[in-house]
């Protein structure tokens, strides 16, 4: 049996691998998504204060920081039973659209782009960044970096630091903005909701003008029917930093609908020995291995699920956006992979329109930024919506708040099973024959990062030992030994 090893993978974050086996006929007989790496972050974070982790946890990953920084922050709150202040959650969740929105431009023009704007078989030294400037424009290309600024920077006056904030504490947060700072950020967000309709309309002249992109888009081989969850607030809009969680099946009806501190009744978690992250499925279904639809506890977050579980966006452009997609690709729910790129674009309607929101309210400037908590519970759990998807923060302490466990479900975590499976469906399509170059390789690469997968935070599960695989070479480059552990 022949194997292709895609090592590494291309435009994500963090370090993972495909290999793909071939049968005699050259076709593909099988396919697996493997991550390499293991952070170990839910045990160095045992024995610690409770009060640490949201400086401690966003260290995960440089790409999603503030997603962790307010997930730990609201399980504090969980854990102490204190609720924000209106102004502190207004502050935590104008950082929080702001995250939202760099993380958002980064994905679509660094990491999507290039195989829409280029084209999925193009030249892979021209099929990047520099590459997709060259073709739509230095001035476009200046435009995503001021974008991508404006949001650092507001993450930067509300959070303490662009990157990894600290302004998150138990009740509150841990300093206001004064209105000269408040009148900054409208002036960027204001900026930010004309840059998102911008990048919205380069979608549709680009890649929804074009039949090709679209039948690619809308193909079997990047479709899979599968449940869909994700935040809505309390008239079941979208949601991404509080709400609660919905989870709609393969035909988009509600399948259930709760509560974050209650996830324990709704999923469970499944290890393979193959794999540093773990499978998270619906309990209500079972695993049932790496298979989709209606009867497999497998489910997908990001971009794409959140819109297919909302009944409507808050905002008026991104309301628009949301019903043009749906209208265009025939309806709810929509079940194509690639269609997560858009709906990363309508989120970032969202996010931008939000932020001059809560830029303008009154009650942002306001100098009642805490609750101070009085007991500790002795567990919390916090969930918000990170760019990729759900994230769940869950702890637990003595009763002195010192941690004694920890468990983290991330976005990329509860796209695992899916992602393997949507990688297998590409290549299986992509590979016929035998035949093999960099552009097939690339189709089935595109099927991984449509859901903007980030293995920083991700790998979680040691499986007993640590795996090994040893290859001596001699001088002239010949493999003389392979060893494994």
């Amino acid at each position: 049996m022949r194997r292709i090893t895609i090592d590494p993978i291309t435009r994500l974050e963090g370090h993972g691998k495909i290999e793909i086996f071939l049968d005699d006929q050259g076709d593909v007989a099988n396919a697996y998504f493997q991550v390499v790496e293991l952070r170990g972050f839910e045990k160095f974070c045992e024995g610690r204060p409770a009060e640490e982790l949201p400086r401690i946890t966003p260290r995960i990953c440089g790409v999603c920081p503030a997603a962790h920084h307010l997930a730990s922050t609201k399980a504090l709150d969980d854990l102490f039973g204190v609720e924000p202040t209106p102004t502190a959650r207004k502050l935590r969740e104008l950082l929080y659209c702001a995250h939202f929105v760099h993380s958002h431009i980064a994905h679509f023009y660094a990491l999507a782009a290039p195989d829409f704007v280029l084209g999925p078989d193009a030249d892979p030294a021209d099929r990047n960044i520099l590459g997709v400037v060259a073709k739509v424009g230095t001035g476009v290309g200046g435009e995503v970096i001021k974008h991508r600024a404006y949001a650092q920077k507001i993450q930067e006056i509300i959070g303490g630091k662009a990157t990894h904030p600290v302004c998150g504490l138990p009740g509150g947060v841990s300093r206001g903005i004064s209105e000269e700072e408040r009148a900054e950020i409208e002036r960027m967000a204001r900026s930010c909701v004309d840059f998102s309709l911008f990048s919205l309309k380069l979608f549709e002249d680009v890649v929804l003008a074009n039949k090709g992109y679209v039948d690619l888009i809308l193909s079997d081989q990047y479709t899979m029917q599968s449940y869909y969850m994700g935040l809505v607030d309390d008239q079941g809009r979208f949601a991404i930093y509080d709400g609660d969680i919905r989870v709609v099946d393969p035909s988009g009806a509600e399948f259930v609908r709760f509560k974050p501190r209650d996830y324990r009744e709704h999923v469970a978690e499944h290890v393979e020995p193959w794999t540093y992250l773990k499978f998270p499925y619906l309990k209500a279904r079972g695993w049932k291995g790496l298979v989709s639809g209606p009867d497999s506890g497998v489910y997908r977050v990001a971009p794409l699920a959140r819109l297919n579980v909302a009944d409507g966006m808050p905002t008026p452009r991104a309301q628009e956006a949301y019903e043009k997609m749906f209208d265009t690709l025939g309806g709810k729910p929509v079940h194509a992979t690639l269609a997560n790129h858009w709906a990363r674009l309508v989120e970032l309607v969202y996010a931008s329109e939000w932020m001059v929101k809560l830029a303008a309210d009154p009650e942002i400037t306001g100098r009642d930024l805490r609750n101070l908590p009085s007991s500790v519970r002795g567990e919390g759990i916090g969930v918000v919506e990170a760019p990729r998807g759900t994230l769940f923060h869950h702890y637990r302490t003595d009763e002195r708040g010192i941690v004694k466990a920890v468990n983290l479900i991330v976005a990329t975590g509860n796209n695992h099973a899916a992602i393997c499976l949507s990688v297998k469906k590409a290549a299986q399509a992509a590979i016929k024959g035998g035949r093999v170059d960099q552009g097939l390789l690339n189709m089935v690469e595109m099927a991984f990062r449509a859901y903007d997968p980030c293995f920083g935070c991700a790998t979680h599960s040691l499986p007993g030992h640590m795996p090994l695989h040893a290859v001596i070479y001699d001088a002239t480059g010949r493999v003389v030994q392979e060893m494994w552990r």
